[in-house]
């Protein structure tokens, strides 16, 4: 019998820490991360820019330099102009970084957005003007972005993304696998062809969990709220209950040829060799 092909890949999303203990909690977790040979490692950004280079770029230089394991730097649209994207990009080449992930990002209310780049679409559109070689990936939701008026219409913006030069896609967090599938086939009718990668937020603690219910747009299955309400104050059994359902969700997508799941890892290396040892069978691995 031949053997089935494995092509879906792994990959983490790391913060810049605020505080020293977060950092050397940070240098452990990348340690950690390094010998699951995910195919990268992205780094977020805040908001609105604050110390985007010292921090973001100072990260993803640790991560793709001194740890040898390729970066996706974040970028928001909102919070950049052109002069500080092209002198980015030439710092980011220099480092041998060539993966952005290009956002909109939040607009804060206290910080006035830059005018140059309204949209993602605009900031790829320029990203892949000054360096064609760059791998610019883009984000996406899978259940509508919040600000979207409708599905059609967000779908619309999505392949406006994908046509200004995206190379591939990275959905937010979900917790039903079924509202990721209608998501990819509506992709797909649209002529949406670049990989999806799908995002996932193991729930592990109770903090966390009040989190995704408050502020999360994504629809919540039965089981998945079954699961928050009957062990809330139970912390080891909340923790183990999230990872399994993080690894079913995974194991689903996998088997439905997914390109690949993102794994938010929230900093927390426990949590990411939890979902490698129980899935790794599952996924093609860089020689």
């Amino acid at each position: 019998m031949a053997e089935t092909t494995i092509d879906s890949t792994l990959s983490f999303e790391v913060f810049p820490p605020n505080s020293k203990v977060g950092v050397d909690k940070l240098t452990k977790t990348l340690d950690d991360l390094k010998e699951l040979h995910p195919s990268f490692i992205s780094v977020t950004c805040s908001n609105h820019n604050v110390d985007y280079e010292k921090n973001t770029i100072k990260l993803a230089k640790h991560v793709h330099n001194e740890l040898n394991l390729p970066a996706m730097v974040h970028m928001p649209a909102a919070y950049v102009n052109k002069e500080q994207v092209s002198r980015i990009l030439n710092e980011l080449e220099e480092l041998n970084i060539n993966q952005v992930l290009a956002l909109r990002g939040d607009i804060v209310d206290d910080h006035a957005p830059e005018t140059d780049f309204k949209y993602a679409s605009d900031l790829t559109r320029f990203i892949k003007s000054q360096k064609p070689n760059f791998e610019v990936s883009g984000a996406c939701y899978p259940e509508v972005h919040p600000e979207s008026t409708n599905r059609i219409d967000d779908i619309k913006h999505l392949k406006e993304k994908v046509d200004a030069g995206c190379d591939q896609l990275i959905t937010q967090l979900f917790y039903d696998n079924e509202q990721f599938y209608r998501f990819q086939e509506e992709c797909s009718i649209a002529n949406i062809n670049v990989p999806i990668l799908a995002g996932i937020m193991p729930i592990i603690n109770r903090k966390q969990a009040l989190h995704v219910l408050e502020n999360c747009a994504a629809h919540l299955p039965k089981k998945f709220l079954s699961i928050l309400d009957k062990y809330k104050d139970n912390p080891i059994a909340l923790r183990d209950a999230g990872l399994a359902y993080a690894i079913d969700q995974i194991v689903d997508l996998v088997t439905n040829d997914v390109s690949g799941i993102h794994i938010y890892t929230m900093n927390d290396s426990e949590t990411a060799k939890h979902i490698y040892k129980n899935t790794s069978s599952f996924f093609k691995f860089e020689d």
